[in-house]
């Protein structure tokens, strides 16, 4: 981890987006993943989604605090909502199969509007 801290700037800014990307794949699976099993009881959803969370956090964790040393906490979030709901439109396509629809590509582009704004100082 230290090694990570003291890198270039450059890989400072590119692994938090990799680690991001990799967490949100794992949440987004512990977290509707199970939609597509619906006769499988709680009981047994439950803890699979909390191990399937873990690893989530494993990557999160370093992610946030190795973007924190280049990015505000603010701008972390916003890249973090922007993955996610790039990895849930990927992943609500072709596992869930469900198709993405105008309005939530409308979405999409205002969240983009978003993190141009976060990003981009006036």
């Amino acid at each position: 981890m230290n090694t990570l801290l003291s890198a270039s700037p450059t890989v400072r800014a590119l692994v938090p987006i990799a680690l991001l990307l990799g967490s949100n794949v794992f949440m987004t699976f512990a977290w509707y993943g199970q939609l597509k099993f619906p006769a499988t009881p709680l009981w047994l959803v439950i803890p699979l989604s909390w191990g399937l969370a873990f690893f989530e956090y494993c990557l999160a964790v370093p992610a946030n605090r190795i973007g924190y040393t280049v990015y505000s906490a603010a701008q972390l979030k916003t890249l973090q909502e922007v993955i996610t709901l790039s990895v849930f439109a990927v992943f609500s396509t072709y596992y869930l199969g469900e198709a993405v629809k105008w309005n939530q590509i409308v979405a999409f582009g205002f969240l983009g509007l978003a993190a141009f704004f976060a990003f981009h100082e006036f």
